[in-house]
């Protein structure tokens, strides 16, 4: 799973375009929400689930993956 944060959509002024704002969704289905700074890469691994907040996080995202298939 991966989504921008709300400032992150507020900065490009997309707030009001999107269907959905992911942090506003995790939070309204009493999900644990956890970011970053605004742009970086912040990336969490909880199990099996891995997140990431933004494209720039893809590579550890991607790294995390990979981890967790060498481990198998």
């Amino acid at each position: 799973m991966t989504g921008f944060s709300n400032s992150e959509e507020d900065a490009v002024q997309l707030t009001q375009v999107v269907p959905l704002l992911v942090e506003d969704a995790l939070k309204a289905q009493q999900g644990i929400y956890e970011k970053g700074p605004d742009w970086g890469p912040f990336v969490l691994q909880d199990g099996r689930l891995v997140t990431g907040q933004n494209p720039a996080s893809s590579e550890g995202v991607a790294d995390k993956l990979l981890a967790m298939l060498a481990e198998q």
